[in-house]
């Protein structure tokens, strides 16, 4: 059996391929092609992928029991055998479906959103929650503190969400009121009459031309005639306060401890000086056109927009003749990862290695847009797919992976280990696979072969006419409606 490295483990991890329908290499297949084509574990003799008319209509499980079946693109359902969690979607991103231990919901393109607790040791064992964006906003827990139902613009209260304690409105924009930590804002009308009080602090706006807001001992901030002069203090307390100010777009300073910056006519020449955290100048011209800087822990030397280099927090990206060419590098997760891109997506490129012996093997994803996509995770397993428009957009979506990435693969080629490879042209049409001991090939149902160490076959229709040669009998023999044995002997070492 193929063992793997921890670096090549977490390759595998961080290098998520996301072409996969399913996340093996699946073994016997019994190809009626444009039926159905079915793949089998041949040691639990269980189905565990299958697809029908094409790829339209397909169900399949992966190694650790979960389970997607559907229609592509229209229909989408996930469940996982561990669990009673289910996920349903339908015209994905239209409608999506959840239902956990903890609550049911359920939403229309995320603009009308229901959810309902499920979980009988909550507190709000009964919760429900339902909104119609940007209407209505409505939640009963059983317990007035947090309930609530708002109608807007006409009247309404939302309680501890979007980041406030509570919102209030009437008859929107002539009132809003919001408050967060004992402070309420309040507008009549809203922007442009703004009163704030509350645990210490106090201000009074009439917008755009004059605003003035502040606690006493934290911060102080104004501003004459928005956004042309402002300041705002911060820090007050501290020995050395944190001040911004600016007369745009003429100049701007902003100064805080051990750091001072300043512009002219911005935002096209300025300069920053810092001594603490660490040390860092740089100046700028024609911003964001020509930007020289310089320190310890960051860098950037950039003459846009034919070369670009600059170094934040390990990061270290470069850019030639922007937009075209884009290299970036750093580390995390114990790898060091190099990225190349050409004109943002049309190529794309992420090899990640080793960050402490260069000698172990490299994982590689790489996309050709729309041609195809590949994935290589530095241990054996290796993935290809032709056409791949969508798989550089989305690399982490799930229902994308399953509802449409499928939809694009005219070919495919999946390798567990360099010695079991399996290829499929026309979603299942063809396939060709090899094992060390065996090798397979499907024409649909037309024409297939099968051969292993003791036995070989060949048929036409799926069984209705062929030969084979079994290790009792070294001659070939012809036969008839043999539908006996549907399923390859081909199974990946890792179900053996």
């Amino acid at each position: 059996m193929f063992k793997m490295t921890k670096l090549q483990r977490i390759s595998i991890a961080v290098c998520v391929f996301t072409l996969s329908v399913s996340d093996w290499l699946l073994a016997a297949e019994s190809n009626l092609w444009p039926l159905s084509v079915t793949q089998f574990d041949e040691a639990t003799n269980e189905t565990r992928d299958w697809q029908a008319l094409g790829p339209l209509f397909f169900s399949t499980q992966t190694p650790i029991q979960i389970n997607y079946r559907g229609m592509r693109p229209l229909y989408l359902h996930r469940s996982d055998d561990h669990s009673t969690d289910e996920e349903t979607t339908i015209l994905y991103p239209l409608y999506l479906s959840r239902r956990d231990q903890e609550s049911v919901d359920w939403t229309v393109f995320n603009l009308i959103n229901s959810s309902r607790s499920t979980d009988p040791q909550s507190t709000n064992a009964q919760a429900t929650a339902f909104d119609v964006w940007p209407i209505y906003f409505s939640r009963d827990s059983g317990i007035p503190d947090t309930s609530y139902q708002a109608l807007f613009p006409i009247i309404g209260t939302i309680k501890s969400r979007f980041g406030f304690d509570r919102i209030n409105w009437m008859l929107f924009p002539l009132f809003l009121q919001t408050e967060k930590s004992g402070v309420v804002n309040t507008s009549t009308p809203w922007p442009f009459i703004k009163h704030r009080k509350g645990n210490g602090h106090t201000g009074f706006a009439i917008w755009p031309l004059f605003g003035h807001a502040e606690k006493s001992g934290d911060y102080r901030n104004q501003f004459y005639l928005w956004p042309l002069f402002y300041k705002n203090e911060s820090q007050l307390g501290q020995p050395v306060p944190s001040v911004q100010e600016g007369f745009l777009p003429f100049y701007t300073h902003e100064q805080r401890e051990g750091s001072i910056s300043e512009n002219f006519l911005w935002p096209f020449f300025g300069y920053t000086r810092q001594t603490a955290p660490v040390p860092y100048s740089e100046n700028r011209y024609f911003w964001p056109l020509l930007v020289q800087g310089r320190g310890e822990e960051h860098y950037v030397n950039r003459w846009a927009p034919i070369y670009s280099h600059s170094i934040r927090k390990g990061v270290d990206k470069k850019w030639y003749v922007w937009p075209l060419l884009r290299e970036e590098q750093w580390s995390a997760d114990e790898l060091v990862q190099t990225k190349h891109q050409f004109f943002w997506f049309l190529y794309w490129s992420l090899k990640q290695q080793s960050a402490s012996n260069s000698q172990l093997p490299a994982a590689y994803k790489t996309h050709v847009w729309p041609l195809f996509s590949a994935w290589d995770n530095g241990a054996g397993r290796r993935q290809v797919q032709f056409l791949s428009p969508l798989a550089e957009f989305f690399p982490n979506n799930e229902k994308i992976r399953h509802l449409y990435t499928p939809l694009f693969a005219i070919y495919r080629y999946d390798q567990l280990n360099p010695e079991d490879v399996r290829h499929t042209l026309l979603w299942n049409a063809i396939s060709w696979h090899r094992t060390p001991d065996t090798r397979e090939f499907h024409l649909g149902p037309l024409f297939s072969t099968r051969r292993d160490s003791t036995s070989a076959r060949f048929d036409i229709g799926h069984g209705l006419i062929g030969m084979r040669r079994t290790a009792d009998n070294n001659k070939w023999q012809m036969f008839l409606f043999d539908f006996s044995s549907k399923k390859s002997k081909l199974v990946p070492s890792s179900a053996k």
